[in-house]
């Protein structure tokens, strides 16, 4: 079975990643039933056989398994199924649902402050970092930048208790960053917001500067909806979708 150049359906294929299908498999299995909760998963060596995908895709397939609490890997003895169905993300020591939720309560007046206190020397490092960001390649580079952004937007608002609130989450933000930028091809849609931000908080438009943090982290949970809940399946009523509001409609 190969994995590794797999499409998705819908009105405009999309070609997906050999990380987004060999996840898409292994949840599958595991949804259906072909693993039931407590079964072991094949080991690293046997799945990368099966699929025909390296052992990095393979591992982080099975990371992110475990973010979406279906699995959970104890050292010396494999990866087990815990869940037959994903209901909140985790991120770190952090849900989805929670850490969205907070998110919208501090970085969207963070950031209206920030458009109202921000120095010429707070533009010019977001200004430098967004740069770098739009042009980076690798992803685990980007992930760090994107923390430090958002990090960089809250020292911004000359608070230090925002700074300190933000860079408690921080983990969590890196997590949830890569999560979707693996899994939702979020990375070009994010510069995007992030230059939207930037240019409110530029312009001293506190207005703008929130719509665009609301914007941004509505498109976070869009994605993270999409993820954890593929078209054409059914929400568990018990478990609100992961982000807060309800959003519709694809993300980039």
């Amino acid at each position: 079975m190969n994995l590794s150049d797999s499409r998705t359906g819908g009105p405009v294929p999309r070609r997906v990643s050999a990380l987004e299908a060999v996840l898409g498999h292994l949840r599958d299995t595991i949804e259906r039933g072909e693993y039931a909760i407590g079964d072991k998963l094949p080991s690293e060596a046997e799945l990368c056989r099966t699929l025909e995908v390296s052992r990095p895709v393979v591992r982080e397939a099975l990371r992110a398994l475990h973010t979406m609490g279906l699995t959970v890997s104890r050292t010396g003895k494999g990866t087990f199924v815990v869940a037959d169905a994903v209901q909140d993300p985790t991120f770190g020591d952090y849900a989805a649902s929670d850490l969205l939720e907070v998110r919208r309560h501090v970085e969207v007046p963070v950031a209206g402050y920030a458009a109202r206190r921000r120095t010429p020397e707070d533009l010019d490092r977001l200004t430098r970092l967004l740069d770098r960001m739009e042009r980076e390649t690798d992803t685990a580079a980007w992930v760090a930048m994107d923390t430090l952004f958002h990090l960089a937007v809250a020292e911004a608002a000359r608070n230090p208790v925002f700074r300190k609130v933000i860079e408690e989450i921080r983990d969590a933000l890196a997590r949830q960053s890569a999560f979707l930028t693996e899994l939702g091809g979020r990375r070009e849609q994010s510069d995007r917001e992030h230059r939207a931000l930037l240019d409110a908080l530029a312009a001293g438009s506190e207005d703008d500067a929130t719509a665009a943090m609301t914007h941004h982290l509505d498109r976070v949970a869009t994605t993270l909806t999409r993820i954890v809940r593929p078209q054409g399946t059914a929400t568990p009523p018990a478990q609100p979708v992961p982000g807060g509001p309800e959003t519709t409609g694809a993300d980039a």
